[in-house]
């Protein structure tokens, strides 16, 4: 697999969720290499720690040595703002250090594959460049405004397009990259609306199993055939975008709710229950490593934007109106390590 690698990024209040993204992609696909860019002192020695095949974690500090015109925002931009701005760099960067890969696609930390990717780098095959929509629902028109397309998956190609590409984007975010809605821009994401007209070998990927997510599960028939979640009867689940998962006590609670999104039996125990069990067993992997008091001195990131201020409210009023994943009790993780994540 080493002409394709993945890259991610995350902190350690994060690495449950990178490590179960990391255990589906090694199921799916083994031996491909996941880079992480460790946005903590903490998630890098923890990583290093583990010391996990195909895993290869990267300092910020080293990153921020390599890239010193990104590192120069990180002043003027709120810490979620910066960690945006640094997504096209990161890229760049991982590229740079797989003289080998063909493709390096960065991955959002809350995916989780359920079937090989394989379909995915088919449709590109011809291509230079992919991006993959949001998909949005008729009721969540309005949501456009954050972008047509979604960060959870972006894959370049080592060719001249792809290159050209990559680069217009990390300029675009140096320049701006902030968590609001500004004329057409919003953050890092929807930077990418405008590549399909403005580069050659840009690929919108079709495939339904890729990116389901609460924003669109609701435009789709589900079903459970052949020992996997099957989309309109016929495109396998490849991976599920867990966006607003979140561990309250002995309970996991989600956003569909908040979309507007069905959450069926199927939809609980063939797509979150899986998921659910990956992040518990992360967390005990995760707890053996930590530091409390390593972790008590880091400030977390003040998250600002759309994209988390939704989960952040959720929390707020999970018991009485949103009541999401209970299937996790004696399983969830109980210790005091792993509350308030």
């Amino acid at each position: 697999m080493s002409e394709r690698v993945y890259c991610t990024y995350f902190d350690h209040n994060y690495l449950s969720r990178g490590l179960a993204l990391y255990g589906s992609l090694q199921r799916h696909a083994p031996g491909a290499r996941l880079w992480v860019l460790c946005l903590s002192e903490a998630c890098h020695r923890i990583l290093t720690a583990l010391d996990l095949p195909g895993i290869v974690p990267v300092r910020l500090a080293d990153f921020e040595a390599a890239e010193p015109e990104v590192a120069a925002t990180r002043s003027t931009r709120s810490l979620i703002e910066y960690y945006f701005t640094c997504s096209p760099a990161w890229m760049l960067f991982v590229l740079g250090k797989e003289p080998d890969a063909e493709w390096v696609s960065y991955l959002d930390s809350d995916l989780f594959f359920f079937a090989p990717p394989d379909p995915i780098f088919a449709e590109m095959e011809d291509s230079a460049f992919g991006i993959i929509p949001h998909r949005f629902t008729s009721r969540l028109a309005h949501m456009r405004r954050f972008g047509i397309y979604n960060v959870g998956w972006v894959s370049v190609r080592r060719r001249d397009e792809g290159f050209a590409a990559l680069r217009w984007w990390r300029e675009r975010c140096i320049e701006w990259c902030y968590d609001r809605v500004e004329g057409d821009r919003f953050a890092d994401q929807r930077y990418l609306d405008r590549l399909p007209e403005l580069f050659g070998g840009i690929h919108v990927i079709e495939h339904l199993g890729a990116n389901l997510a609460p924003w669109n599960i609701a435009n789709y028939r589900l079903e459970w055939r052949d020992g996997s979640v099957k989309i309109e009867g016929r495109y396998p689940l490849l991976f599920f975008h867990f966006y607003g998962v979140k561990l309250a006590g002995r309970y996991y609670y989600n956003s569909h709710r908040v979309y507007h999104a069905p959450f069926s039996s199927l939809v609980r125990h063939r797509i979150y229950e899986p998921y659910v069990a990956a992040l518990a067993e992360a967390d005990l992997t995760v707890a053996a490593h930590r530091d409390d008091q390593e972790i008590k001195a880091i400030r977390k990131p003040s998250v600002r934007s759309y994209r988390d201020r939704l989960p952040n409210a959720l929390r707020k009023v999970r018991a009485a109106t949103i009541r999401g994943l209970d299937i996790v009790t004696g399983r969830a993780i109980a210790s005091p390590d792993n509350q308030g994540r």
